[in-house]
């Protein structure tokens, strides 16, 4: 009989993956913070999968919503209102920051980015746009043209009219500073950078509140605030890519909102539905949003605000609300925060962690003093990261490891039990790293 991973190695091409080295581990299940395999083997899912669900498996009050819509009306056109839709927009305009009351559906992260440039450039009359070289915003053309990690050089050329800058990345300052003496230069550089190019020709700053995959780098609490200041300077849009930073994931609703910004606009997916089914969304704030009442929006999608997808968004934040998971998030991130730097002084591999809510990274040095990673930040993972993953794994903690960091990003429902195990699992690992000093 031939097997499901049988059928996926034989047909199915996986994302971000030499396809000769894929394994097919077949999941049937998962109900929480937990999922598991066909033979049985139970996982505690310490990276919200792609740090997308943010509630947990299988929550029955979002699949009786989702089942509901799927009696009533599975597609209509974007063209026709929809009852999901505009319950959905409503609740994000409830919950997102300041003016931003205007939401564009799109199918995910990536193309809520992609639309975005499109609404800057269409609202501003300007060309370009800036993003940060450490920094993730999704596959897409346009997505991956804003991002600045490796997974942008290999399907280069993209689009044209993108400027990056450097990131506030405290522990590796491009700069050669120490925070708080350092006249927030990673800030200050953007400014300059803005008036080498040209204000009149920059449309928006594209800006992860806090750094995703490319390290969980928690900005300085002035860093944002200064962002704001600088756009307003040159009348350039400031975009918070909250894709990640979402519905929860910082102990705030939003990221900005930790340091109380109000951008232009944000993008968003992930934690909206956390996945169980594709969504993502451009939220504008009046100014914009006012453009286009007599401005043609020159964006649209057969799956824009689709049913399923609204419903199922809706639902999702009703369960934000009702279960209070945003200060859960809060409460327990303050737990992990603690847990990891008592971590920090038993390991000597542990050069820093960073955390906010329930989004943390640990950075894996050789040596303390001079900061050399355990693994190349743009090269191929030792064996060492990929011992780690194997241990954790095996003592039934799924997390997700890249370079040199290690990510911590439960669902933000986890309770006190649950984050003791997925932590005390990950300090018996972290004895491999401590191995290879």
């Amino acid at each position: 009989m031939t097997t499901i991973g049988e059928l996926e190695r034989k047909y199915v091409l996986r994302s971000w993956s030499v396809q000769g080295k894929n394994k097919y581990e077949e999941i049937v299940g998962g109900e929480g913070c937990w999922f598991w395999n066909r033979e049985g083997k139970k996982y505690l899912d310490f990276s919200s999968q792609l740090v997308n669900i943010n509630i947990g498996h299988q929550h029955p009050k979002i699949i009786a919503a989702l089942k509901e819509q799927a009696d009533k009306l599975c597609y209509i056109t974007p063209n026709y209102a929809s009852e999901p839709r505009a319950k959905l927009a409503e609740l994000v305009a409830r919950h997102t920051p300041g003016d931003l009351v205007k939401t564009l559906f799109t199918l995910g992260g990536a193309e809520a980015n992609d639309n975005a440039i499109k609404i800057a450039r269409a609202y501003t009359g300007r060309f370009k746009v800036i993003s940060r070289y450490r920094s993730y915003h999704g596959a897409t053309y346009g997505a991956i043209t804003l991002t600045g990690d490796p997974r942008r050089p290999p399907v280069e050329p993209g689009i044209p009219g993108v400027v990056r800058v450097f990131e506030p990345y405290c522990y590796r300052c491009s700069f050669g500073q120490t925070y708080p003496g350092c006249g927030l230069e990673c800030a200050e550089h953007v400014r300059e950078v803005i008036l080498y190019e040209d204000p009149n020709s920059i449309a928006a700053f594209f800006v992860e509140p806090v750094t995703g995959t490319n390290g969980v780098f928690v900005p300085p609490k002035e860093y944002l605030p200064r962002i704001r200041e600088i756009c307003d300077e040159f009348g350039i849009l400031m975009v918070a890519d909250e894709v990640m930073t979402g519905w929860g994931r910082t102990g705030k609703w939003f990221g900005v909102d930790n340091w109380n910004v109000i951008p232009d606009m944000m993008t968003m997916a992930k934690g909206i539905t956390q996945g169980y089914v594709p969504l993502g969304a451009v939220v504008v704030n009046e100014k914009i949003a006012k453009h286009f009442d007599d401005h043609m929006l020159w964006c649209g999608l057969t799956y824009s605000g689709h049913p399923l997808a609204c419903a199922t968004g809706a639902a999702t934040v009703q369960v934000y609300e009702e279960e209070n998971l945003i200060e859960n998030s809060a409460a327990m991130g303050v737990k992990l925060k603690k847990r990891l730097e008592e971590m920090k002084e038993k390991h000597p591999s542990i050069g820093e962690v960073r955390s906010i809510g329930l989004f943390a990274a640990i950075e894996l040095v050789k040596d303390r003093e001079t900061k050399e990673p355990l693994a190349p930040w743009n090269g191929p993972d030792p064996g060492i990261i990929g011992n780690i993953s194997a241990c954790l794994k095996e003592k039934g903690v799924y997390a997700y490891l890249r370079w040199n960091y290690i990510f911590i990003a439960p669902p933000i429902a986890i309770n006190e039990e649950e984050l003791k195990f997925g932590l005390d699992v990950l300090d018996q690992c972290l004895e491999l790293a401590d191995k290879e000093l």
